[in-house]
């Protein structure tokens, strides 16, 4: 009996020292709220309310993402040859010719001194240093320049030898002004832009649309070492997001391209994938199921992220240190206590790679060891009743 009571209490007390070492799905609300005097990545971890001000911000960075603000106004490329387009060439002259003769007319029409005769020009290619071969003329520098530049280049060249010379240039062949789209679209291709200027949404209709609902599509746009993204149903609703494509730009359609990830006492721990029309943190509260009643602490819903300078007070990104990336680590906590709080998650955009964590009330870790303790106590009633 003796040795039943020591057996006893020492699975008492290795119940009572399980109290601080029971398995959980994160940190806890405390732990988090004072998480601004620790850094990750060499920066510093901001912790702050979730609030009006904070939406606003997070809104205006938002806005200042959009293709028109990012890219600007654009003018048409227009008609500039380039290396690698192809030219056709006419070259007339005014009866009597001297340089170019009619070598495909009729021999009635060539006698005639009222008809102006031309000869048959090959179609010439640009070469990679900008110049075509012209009969009578030689290399002739045609980069950067529209086919009337050229054509007025090619006249005053041929005074003086040729007898009143007209020429007429035509680009055939535009391999150098031209744009590519790739990704959810029915067909990946260069499209050629012309000078009535090609926009965003004709460059994705060339392509034959994207393949996947327009909700859920993003195009992203990259010119000139810059890229953005938006969402594809923002870009028709807006007009001035259809900016005009200049030469080079690279225009990706992505299907669903956005992610989270939900730790905590949630009713579905996992990374969810997002549309690219955008999520509020109600929406993505909603997808995973939301808090679980048992187990969720309304003060400790947060919102880990990696935060653009620019969406943080001035105080802060003063003196606060940055990643690598130049980024800012911010915690947001919404207390789902008070009664505005479910207008703010609606208010509040979810970004790519965000993670949302709900702590657990401290009422859940003590429900564990009641559970724990309780599970000792019968363990030892069942032991003793075996033993008598």
């Amino acid at each position: 009996m003796t040795r039943l009571r020591s057996v006893s209490g020492m699975m008492i007390l290795a119940a009572l020292s399980a109290c601080s070492s029971f398995g959980g799905s994160g940190p806890s609300t405390r732990t988090i709220r004072h998480a601004d005097a620790q850094s990750y990545a060499a920066g510093d971890i901001q912790v702050m309310e979730l609030d009006n001000n904070v939406i606003q911000r997070t809104s205006l960075l938002a806005q200042s993402q959009h293709f028109a603000q990012i890219f600007g106004t654009s003018q048409p490329a227009g008609t500039v040859i380039g290396s690698g387009d192809i030219l056709d060439i006419a070259i007339w002259e005014a009866p009597p010719a001297v340089l170019f003769g009619a070598t495909s007319v009729d021999a009635r029409l060539a006698a005639n001194p009222m008809v102006a005769q031309s000869a048959a020009i090959p179609q010439q290619m640009v070469d990679e240093d900008g110049t075509i071969s012209v009969p009578f003329i030689g290399q002739l520098p045609v980069r950067g320049r529209t086919p009337q530049q050229v054509a007025q280049l090619i006249v005053s060249r041929l005074t003086g030898r040729a007898h009143a010379p007209q020429a007429v240039v035509r680009v055939v062949q535009n391999d150098s002004r031209s744009v590519t789209i790739l990704g959810e679209v029915a067909a990946s291709r260069r499209m050629p832009l012309t000078p009535r200027g090609e926009r965003l949404l004709d460059a994705l209709a060339a392509a034959g649309g994207p393949r996947q609902p327009i909700g859920k599509m993003t195009v992203q746009l990259a010119r000139n070492g810059r890229t953005a993204a938006m969402p594809l149903d923002t870009v028709i609703r807006d007009p001035a997001q259809n900016v005009v494509l200049q030469p080079g730009d690279v225009v990706t359609a992505l299907f669903q391209p956005y992610s989270f990830i939900a730790l905590g006492a949630v009713a579905q721990n996992a990374e969810v994938p997002f549309e690219g029309g955008g999520l509020s943190l109600a929406q993505a509260l909603g997808r995973i199921g939301g808090l679980r009643d048992d187990r969720a602490s309304i003060h400790g819903v947060f919102i880990f992220r990696l935060e653009d300078p620019t969406a943080l007070p001035a105080a802060i990104t003063t003196s606060a240190r940055r990643t690598a990336a130049g980024k800012i680590p911010v915690i947001y906590r919404l207390d789902m206590s008070n009664g505005t709080a479910l207008f703010a998650a609606q208010d509040f955009q979810i970004q790519n790679r965000d993670v949302i964590y709900v702590s657990n009330a401290p009422l859940a870790d003590f429900q564990k060891f009641l559970t724990t303790v309780s599970n000792a106590a019968f363990s030892i009633i069942g032991l003793g009743n075996a033993l008598k």
